[in-house]
Order: C-alpha cells, then structure tokens, then sequence
C-alpha cells in the first residue's frame, strides 16, 4: 500500500512560515529568501505528487538547505568563516562547504558532518537539544518558543548557548580539518 499523497495548502500552510524564517536567517536579500521558499514548496508538490513524502518537514528543510547551498554557490556572498565569530560552528561548517565544488570529496565531508552534527546532538540533554533544533533547523524564535513553552527568553537563551558551546568543542576537530584542507 502506498501511502496518500499530502495535501499541498495544509503543507505550506503548517511550515511556510518556520521555512521562511530558517531560509530569511540564511539568504541576506528578503526577495531570494522568497523565491527560495517558492521553489521548494514546488518542488514538494511535484516530487510528492509522484512518490508522497512520509517525513515532510525533513523533506523540507533538507530542500530549503540545498537551495541556499546552491544559491550561495551561484552568488559566491558567502565569506570564509572566522572561528570565534557568534555563529554556531555547524552554520560555519555549512557555510565553508556551500562553496566548495560539488565533488565526491565534498559530498563526503558533508554527509560527515551532518553525522556527527547527529551525534554531536543526541550528547546533550533534550531541553538543550531541543532549543538548538527549533531555533537552528525549525527557524522558531525565542519569543515564539516562550509564549509556546511558558519558559522564559532568558532560560531558552542560556540552554541554547550551552548547546552551542558543545556542539562548538565537540566539532572543532571537523571544522578545522575542513579549513586547513
């Protein structure tokens, strides 16, 4: 039994904003960052309408993540990053490796970090885990998750920058490979 196709308006509906939002922090141009959010919500529609998609919101922002790859490819805006800058170090690595060549090698350092990313964060405890994948990869702001949780901005903050700071000393081994490579 195959399973039934999703409905497109409910889809886009449910995460149109928390793409927009993960795209809008990662695509410096509002109208590209639009766009971006146009094309995968088309994209969906049609890879869906051949073989339905069971995991959308992955689905989704595993598209709206190479969308912006190949967008920072085609625009070469992304700067090489400095290792003490205020961004988390996965958003660093991910930078670094937009603009590197589309070649096996690349592929291959890719899926690594994405592993131990993985790894990195089944290591810390959930609200921790939690704060960093909602704001990170769901695009959630603070203010949304403290009307939502009833946890205060200051609490959500600090459980975040605990996981940042983790995932920092846990991955520097990787970013720094990727950089002197």
């Amino acid at each position: 039994m195959t399973p039934a196709r999703n409905n497109p308006a409910e889809v886009f509906e449910k995460y149109r904003r928390q793409l927009g939002a993960f795209i809008v922090r990662r695509i410096p141009s509002r109208e590209e960052a639009e766009d971006i959010v146009q094309e995968v919500f088309m994209r969906f529609v049609q890879t869906d309408a051949l073989n339905p998609v069971t995991q959308v919101a992955a689905w989704l922002f595993r598209a709206a993540r190479n969308r912006i790859i190949d967008h920072r490819r085609k625009h070469r805006e992304t700067p090489l990053p400095e290792p003490d800058d205020e961004k988390g170090i996965v958003s660093e690595i991910t930078a670094l490796l937009a603009d590197e060549e589309n070649s096996p090698e690349t592929e291959l350092l890719r899926t690594m970090v994405w592993d131990e990313l993985e790894k990195a964060l089944d290591e810390l405890p959930a609200e921790q885990r939690d704060i960093f994948w909602l704001t990170e990869i769901e695009g959630l702001s603070f203010r949304e998750l403290a009307e939502d949780t009833g946890i205060p901005i200051a609490t959500l903050l600090s459980r975040k920058h605990y996981a940042v700071k983790h995932l920092r000393n846990r991955l520097a081994d990787i970013y720094e490979a990727i950089l002197h490579e």
